[in-house]
């Protein structure tokens, strides 16, 4: 893992490209909630969401130390990839992004928009992985994975951020995908001494780290059955469940239709657009008010690209076409 030196220098980096992002506890969600919520706002980055900071870390390691690489390929269902597309572009190096077949428009567009040479493979993130794997053999690229140390340290600025802006919390509700995010809130809490418990949120229908944890052993899913695709992960990372079974409180799940209903208040109480990943601590507190009533509780807005034609579905309630 990292050291808080290395932290603050890796913030510090990222503050070169944004200024960091705000953290707001919102009167609204204190009363539906019946606790103190701050939000940290992760959808107020440049690409909308919490990857940029590890995608600025890991491209900028990458073109000090191996300037000789010629690019970089990975595999992601949208915000990964527009991390790495647009720390490409900032560092000279091209980008390659491999999505699923039927991928979002909207999140295939931003990609290419920040630079991202894009190519379309495979039934869903893991197929898609795979072929960013034999495109980096074959073309000698770096394979970019979604879980690596410098995309923690990356991401675990946000954190260190809110812990610092904020005041202490007892706990602080982060989504979990590969668990990058998670594992940084860990590592950071931890440095800073504090007695923050870390709750993981992972859709029902893609909960493979709960899984894990439920089993003592790795497990994995045979289909991610959510519509909030920043969570919708199949196979756990056996790193970060290392650390995530020794870091974290517990893995709440909440269904989708919970998640819509936190992606509507988000848009109702603070006018911010969440989307499903984003939304989803807020919908994991809601069920655990009572357990949470009268404590200072942080959850990670961990970005707000949604597509409008669910935006469509889970705040207007339009029927789907």
């Amino acid at each position: 893992m990292f050291t808080l030196p290395e932290l603050e220098a890796a913030a510090d980096l990222i503050h070169q490209t944004f200024p960091g992002t705000p953290q707001y506890a919102w009167p609204l969600l204190a009363a539906r909630s019946g606790a103190e919520v701050w939000v940290k706002h992760e959808n107020h980055t440049p690409t909308g969401a919490f990857k940029l900071r590890g995608g600025l870390v890991y491209a900028d390691r990458l073109r000090r130390e191996r300037p000789e690489i010629p690019g970089i390929v990975s595999a992601t269902r949208g915000n990964h990839g527009q991390s790495l597309a647009l720390a490409g572009q900032r560092a000279g190096l091209p980008v390659t992004i491999v999505v699923p077949v039927g991928n979002s428009a909207e999140k295939n567009a931003a990609m290419r928009g920040f630079g991202a040479q894009l190519v379309e493979h495979g039934a869903d993130f893991e197929d898609a992985r795979d072929e960013a794997r034999r495109l980096a053999a074959a073309q000698g690229l770096e394979f970019a994975p979604s879980f690596a140390p410098d995309l923690v340290k990356g991401v675990a600025s946000y954190s260190l951020e809110l812990f610092r802006a904020a005041p202490p919390l007892h706990a602080l509700y982060v989504p979990v995908g590969l668990g990058s995010g998670i594992c940084g809130a860990i590592r950071t809490r931890d440095l800073l001494g504090l007695q923050t418990e870390i709750i993981g949120v992972q859709s029902s229908g893609a909960d493979p780290y709960a899984r894990s944890l439920a089993a003592g052993q790795l497990t994995a899913i045979n289909r991610a059955e959510t519509e909030a695709d920043g969570i919708a992960v199949r196979q756990p990372d056996p790193e970060a469940l290392a650390i995530i079974r020794d870091g974290v409180a517990r893995i709440v799940t909440v269904d989708d239709a919970a998640i819509a209903a936190a992606v509507r208040i988000y848009w109702t109480d603070t006018h911010n657009l969440a989307e499903g990943a984003g939304a989803a601590p807020l919908a994991a507190l809601l069920q655990e008010r009572e357990r949470m009533r009268g404590k200072r509780v942080g959850v990670v807005l961990s970005g707000g690209n949604i597509d409008l034609a669910l935006f469509r579905r889970w705040v207007l309630e339009e029927p789907a076409a």
